[in-house]
């Protein structure tokens, strides 16, 4: 038993001798769990640096999309602006191209009856002012609208002026888009003198040359007219026709206030261009288109070297009325000048009115028989200074 006991105390020994070497030792487990979690957390680092890595380069390319998508987007609004534009041109075209169907003006340019002159409203941005002078032109033009065939020409894409000249059937309308930057010559100067410039060197090509008319009668969006309007103009024509000393005609007198006229069947000869409902031949458009001015072109054709002394006739009563107090001018001396200028109200029968002393030839006349009497004036002054007079059909006797 004591062998057995000795031999089981042996191999306890042996045991507990083999438990305490150093391999066996629990010592090593906490070493072997650093080496784990150095290899794990070298194993993360990387995984780390991997991820910064993809998120730099995910951000590079972020940033580069984000450039292109930049650029496109610019692509984009440019064409966005420029299909806006084809569309506004192709709803232009589209509308004249209607209107003109409407309207037959092809039919009516080979009328066997040619128009007197076409008559054109030049307008921008007044609706309301626009409304007032086509009904105002209606009421007098529908009876002669063969002779007199009329036109709304817009400058620019006001959307209420473009609805207000289309929804009056009885015209033509026409739209001028030009979106170049203005550039004025004087610091200060107001851009509209030079896009009113430009809108009517383009409406008057359109209606002589590409239209071919013969005589045009320009008025502005701010205007009505007199019952006589038209038969003023078709008995004037002959004359502005035939006369090369005339240079237009208009239905404006500047000094037209009540208080200064009464008689509405005169008519005068001027060295000044009134303007304000004036026609002109296509013959001094001609003449006027390819040096028309970039701004101010009523004074412009006020200069000696444009008119070079042809002169222009217009009426002691005027035949148009300008009420237009906001506008381009900012209402200067409306209520003093324009505000109390008369309107003709009275009928004028111009058919069977002789102007005859409107020509040229008359007129040479009538300044030859001024000069023959200024000099029988200045014959007998002489004789007064001599002590002599004479009297119609006596001989010269001394005082």
């Amino acid at each position: 038993m004591k062998s057995i006991a000795k031999s089981e105390n042996l191999g306890v020994a042996s045991r507990t001798k083999f438990l305490s070497f150093p391999w066996s030792s629990h010592a090593w487990i906490p070493d072997l769990q650093q080496m784990r979690l150095l290899a794990t957390q070298s194993e993360c680092a990387d995984r780390l640096a991997s991820a910064v890595e993809s998120e730099r380069q995910c951000t590079s390319q972020m940033r580069s999309l984000i450039d292109q998508i930049s650029v496109q987007q610019g692509k984009i609004v440019a064409l966005e602006e420029e299909k806006k534009l084809q569309d506004e041109e192709f709803t232009h075209l589209k509308a004249l191209v209607q209107d003109l169907e409407k309207k037959g003006l092809q039919s009516l340019l080979n009328n066997l009856e040619v128009p007197v002159a076409a008559v054109v409203i030049m307008a921008c941005n007044r609706p309301d002012y626009l409304q007032r002078t086509i009904q105002s032109v209606l009421k007098y033009q529908t009876s002669v609208a063969s002779k007199f065939p009329l036109f709304v020409s817009q400058d620019g894409t006001n959307r209420d002026v473009k609805n207000m000249a289309l929804s009056f059937k009885q015209l033509t309308y026409l739209q001028h888009l030009d979106f170049t930057p203005v550039h004025t010559e004087r610091p200060g100067e107001l851009i509209a003198y030079y896009k009113i410039a430009r809108h009517y060197k383009w409406a008057l090509d359109e209606l002589f040359i590409k239209h071919n008319f013969s005589r045009v009668i320009i008025l502005e969006d701010d205007m009505e007219i007199a019952p006589d309007f038209f038969d003023y103009f078709e008995a004037t024509a002959s004359i502005l026709e035939n006369d090369k000393t005339i240079m237009a005609v208009s239905s404006w007198n500047d000094n037209g206030q009540v208080q200064f006229v009464h008689d509405p069947k005169t008519l005068y000869r001027s060295d000044f261009f009134p303007g304000l409902g004036w026609m002109l031949s296509k013959s001094i458009w001609d003449e006027l288109s390819p040096k028309w001015p970039k701004a101010y072109w009523d004074d412009w054709i006020r200069l000696k070297e444009i008119h070079r002394e042809r002169q222009f006739i217009h009426p002691e009563v005027c035949r148009t009325y300008n009420f237009g107090e906001h506008g381009s001018s900012m209402g200067q001396y409306f209520k003093k000048y324009l505000e109390p200028i008369k309107l003709n109200d009275v009928h004028v029968d111009w058919k069977t009115m002789d102007l005859s002393y409107l020509t040229e030839m008359v007129m040479r006349g009538s300044n030859i028989k001024i000069k023959l009497t200024l000099n029988k004036l200045h014959d007998n002054l002489g004789y007064l200074k001599n002590g002599r007079m004479a009297f119609p059909g006596q001989h010269i006797k001394e005082l």
